[in-house]
């Protein structure tokens, strides 16, 4: 026990319940009611787009971060969902078709509409790569979901997910097919698990406090250093990330 616990707990015996409230309060730090709140002290973020205006939202530097970290899984036939900007950009030359999914949009670049949890009208084992991109918490039916993604990868095929923790709530999306759902390690690895072979699921978080409460008020990715977005704490995961691979068919 060092010196300072040892006063600490003499203290606890022998002052009053005011004097040791008062020598808690004072002997925290920040002192207890003399936190600087700063541009904090809001009820209202300082960004209501994530932070995109300001030069890039945080969540979107982990995403990024994790699929640069797996781009060389992004080949052959790809499917990405709503967009295929990742794809283009991680996949590159090692791409030889690209399909882009979407729940009721029918645009460029989308070639396929449907919901993940009902898409019996996608051929099995069609993919080498899906990029599954901050699109799980919009699905009400996970397990479904999850299953289409294994059906419609090739053997050997990779799905190369992300999933929000500590987030805001998009209301453009909630306003058109719900939100549903948040994330932690636990859950996406149980998810995936259920239906993938254990040994073949990676799951890992990025965040850590300050960059969970930068995103929450939408501070942007390049307002923090690269040290601050990039230590890890496993108590503020405000990114989760899954690669699950479809094992190889045997005869």
């Amino acid at each position: 026990m060092s010196l300072f616990d040892s006063a600490a707990t003499i203290a606890r015996r022998v002052l009053p319940l005011s004097a040791r409230r008062k020598l808690v309060r004072l002997t925290r730090w920040p002192p207890v009611g003399l936190v600087r709140f700063g541009n904090l002290r809001r009820v209202k973020p300082i960004s209501s787009t994530f932070g995109l205006e300001r030069g890039g939202a945080v969540d979107r530097y982990y995403i990024e971060r994790f699929l640069s970290a797996n781009a060389t899984d992004v080949r052959g036939h790809v499917l990405e969902i709503g967009t295929d900007m990742y794809t283009r950009r991680y996949g590159g030359a090692a791409v030889t078709k690209i399909d882009v999914l979407h729940v009721a949009e029918n645009r460029e670049p989308v070639t396929i509409i449907g919901d993940l949890a009902q898409s019996d009208h996608i051929p099995s084992g069609s993919f080498d790569c899906i990029i599954l991109t901050q699109t799980l918490q919009y699905v009400f039916d996970l397990a479904p979901a999850v299953d289409t993604v294994l059906r419609i990868l090739k053997p050997g095929g990779v799905v190369l997910v992300t999933l929000p923790g500590i987030s805001r709530i998009s209301p453009y999306d909630m306003d058109r097919w719900g939100s549903f759902w948040s994330f932690t390690t636990a859950s996406a690895r149980r998810l995936f698990e259920h239906r993938f072979p254990s040994n073949c699921v990676e799951v890992e978080a990025y965040g850590n406090v300050l960059s969970a409460i930068s995103f929450l008020h939408g501070i942007s990715a390049g307002e923090l250093r690269k040290r601050e977005l990039e230590h890890h704490d496993p108590d503020y995961q405000v990114i989760i990330t899954v690669r699950a691979a479809k094992p190889v068919a045997t005869t």
